[in-house]
């Protein structure tokens, strides 16, 4: 498939059935695949989805993303596995000795990466990074054990939850929790697993090879060994020990998607008896796992579970799965019912989740913004968006894209933060969680491998498709190719977005073509403007898709402006009297860089007609967008982007002192509760 002059990566086997099920163009599947049964079933499981990444996009993203795409790829991706080898030696030497003193979840670290990795490639085509991508997959298949085993712990001790060579040295330890942290010996290794089968079905997905998907089945068929006829978890566990039982419950999303290209019925069978095994509880009553469908029923919050840390998340998309293999209702209930709890609850003003790991009911809470909670929080969304088709759950997408996965990135890809506050200042995660560095692996930690995936990630939600639709999600300088009805359809766009409100998007057919073009109308833009060939067109609601039926044509043109006026959320709790400042979807930010102005004497302004004017920054590196506002006293104060503050290291505030401004409560149709000035 050629677009643009650019061959694009092979389209999968089960993105071929996908598409050609949903009815976006006619293919034969391979033989393999030609069972009608099968084929009806994956039919099924895509009509319950309300939609789906148009498979074998070809994305040529620049601007702001694309230099960060480029960035991650070129001084993280490409480099890391070389720069820290560990990566891969701690799985080839698991049982030499002496043996290797790991993490409790080292196991996952290779696989993170690996997820992160294809994903990016997925938006980028980058032929450097597919051969290291390949070499590392290669390398990890080969360390295979024989019995499917994919993690680095010794023979005696794989999926046992413990090993002798557990060790963690913490920087800071006074209390009783710090101190069972240093003398446990207990591993992640299922969710080590889990990570293990995602990126391997995703790299198979990608480029087809045959070798990663019977890797993935092996692993899986050691869960199946091992689990069927024990539970995941330990019931006999000390109870601190119980404290981390979500994570060992995460392969029931792995388990699900695997299902999905071969319907053996032992994947399926496990998933189903760790859903059964959610509810479990010990002697004293007391649940040892997160309880998912029986609080979504009983309408708990998120933060309101007995396991709310972060890692909860993966269970839960478990159940989307669920839903898409069964279509029992309750699994796509309680999706939806936490997706809307953590919006309301715990996501943070720039786009990020959790407090110190866990979600607590307070998107004022000050606790720790985790690089590796908001990207399972945008995973999440990724699944929400696929049952709902709900143009504001794209919205949070883009909302947390812009704002938090550019925040906890350094300016030249390399590294990512463990911590991207919403105040503060931004700090490497090898400074943070130092801790987690090892012989050979001094760059590795949770969120360092993990990062990146929140930049590949767009590839999931920028274009999509239901049926004869096809959805644009994603606003932003560059093109996206997509095959369509046996032809190919090029959606490109001239625009500044999000620094500009203005987009000019160009549409290119080899043939013209008669279907639904949906175009994403964010909640906050309340005066949106689009035009077909200079030609208005009515009735553009914002919160929803505009849904453009038409035959269209090569040189079709599309323009849309938004509406950036400012907006204003008002902070309560912690940030009571404080106010966060919005134009379109960028979250404005004072850095101590960009002013004469220190943090302490930040002056108030006046939401009453309060309208910047963008300036430049002529010194090194600028930010994405720079605003310059008069302040209530007459001096002037500069905002940049979120993602921009604190790139070099200076303090930056997010929550300001803002005057005129009144409170606009949650709600579904506005969840970042912010508004205009009356």
């Amino acid at each position: 498939m050629v677009c643009d002059g650019k061959v694009s990566a092979p389209i999968s086997r089960r993105d071929l059935l996908k598409v050609a099920a949903l009815g976006s163009f006619v293919t034969s599947a391979p033989a393999q695949y030609d069972q009608p049964a099968r084929v009806a079933s994956m039919m099924r499981r895509n009509q319950r989805r309300a939609c789906n990444r148009l498979a074998g996009t070809q994305f040529k993203l620049s601007g702001w993303i694309g230099n960060y795409l480029d960035a991650v790829s070129e001084q993280w991706l490409k480099v890391a596995p070389y720069s820290n080898p560990a990566m891969l030696e701690m799985f080839r030497d698991r049982d030499r000795e002496p043996k290797r003193e790991l993490l409790p979840w080292s196991g996952y670290l290779a696989w993170k990466y690996v997820v992160a990795a294809v994903q990016v490639y997925r938006a980028t085509a980058d032929i450097s990074l597919r051969r290291v991508i390949d070499d590392v997959i290669g390398q990890l298949i080969s360390l295979q054990a024989e019995d499917g085993y994919l993690g680095p712990w010794p023979k005696n001790n794989r999926l046992t939850q413990e090993a002798p060579n557990v060790r963690l040295v913490l920087s800071k330890c006074n209390d009783d929790e710090c101190e069972r942290w240093k003398s446990a010996r207990h591993t992640w290794d299922p969710l080590g697993h889990y990570h293990a089968i995602v990126g391997l079905l995703l790299w198979y997905e990608e480029t087809g090879d045959a070798s990663a998907l019977t890797a993935a089945r092996k692993a899986a068929d050691l869960l199946c060994n091992v689990f069927e006829h024990k539970p995941l978890l330990d019931m006999e566990a000390e109870p601190w020990d119980q404290n981390f039982t979500e994570m060992h419950q995460a392969p029931i999303h792995s388990l699900c998607l695997l299902y999905e290209h071969d319907e053996n019925p032992r994947y399926l069978n496990l998933a189903k008896k760790i859903c059964d095994e959610f509810s479990a509880a010990d002697a004293a009553g007391k649940p040892l796992a997160g309880d998912y469908i029986n609080a979504a029923q009983a309408r708990k919050e998120f933060h309101e579970l007995s396991k709310p840390r972060w890692e909860s998340i993966y269970p839960i998309m478990g159940l989307a799965e669920l839903y898409a293999i069964t279509g029992d209702e309750k699994y796509r209930r309680a999706v939806e019912h936490f997706w809307w709890s953590i919006v309301k609850t715990d996501r943070h003003n720039n786009g990020g989740f959790s407090s110190g790991e866990k979600a607590v009911g307070n998107p004022y809470h000050k606790g720790a913004i985790e690089t590796c909670c908001t990207i399972a929080w945008i995973a999440l969304s990724v699944e929400m968006l696929r049952l709902t088709r709900n143009s504001i759950v794209a919205d949070e997408l883009e909302f947390s894209t812009l704002n938090s996965v550019v925040g906890l990135h350094s300016p030249d890809g390399h590294w990512v933060t463990y911590n991207t506050p919403m105040d503060g200042v931004r700090k490497a995660s090898a400074h943070d969680i130092v801790f987690q560095a090892r012989e050979g692996s001094s760059e590795l930690n949770c969120c360092s491998v993990n990062g990146a995936r929140g930049f590949g990630m767009i590839s999931d939600w920028a274009l999509m498709s239901a049926g004869d639709e096809v959805i644009l999600n994603w606003y932003g300088p560059g093109s996206m190719c997509v095959p369509w009805r046996g032809g190919k359809l090029t959606l490109k766009q001239e625009t500044d977005y999000p620094r500009d409100n203005r987009v000019r998007l160009k549409i290119q057919l080899t043939e013209p073509l008669s279907f639904t073009l949906s175009l994403r109308i964010p909640y906050w833009s309340r005066v949106t403007q689009v035009r077909i060939n200079g030609e208005t067109v009515p009735n553009v609601k914002s919160g929803e898709y505009l849904a453009l039926a038409r035959l269209w044509r090569a040189d079709d043109q599309v323009d849309v402006v938004f509406d950036f006026s400012l907006q204003y959320w008002v902070g309560e709790g912690e940030y009571e009297n404080k106010v966060a400042i919005y134009r379109g979807p960028i979250l404005l930010t004072y850095d101590r860089r960009f002013n004469t102005i220190d943090p302490g004497g930040i002056p108030a302004l006046d939401a009453r007609g309060l309208s910047g004017k963008i300036v430049t920054f002529n010194q090194w590196l600028p930010p994405m967008l720079l605003m310059e506002f008069n302040a209530v006293d007459g001096r002037a104060l500069r905002l940049c982007d979120f993602g921009s503050a604190g790139i070099g290291g200076s303090p930056y505030r997010s929550w300001l002192d803002v005057n005129s401004c009144e409170k606009s409560e949650f709600t579904r149709s506005n969840p970042r509760r912010s508004g205009p000035v009356a």
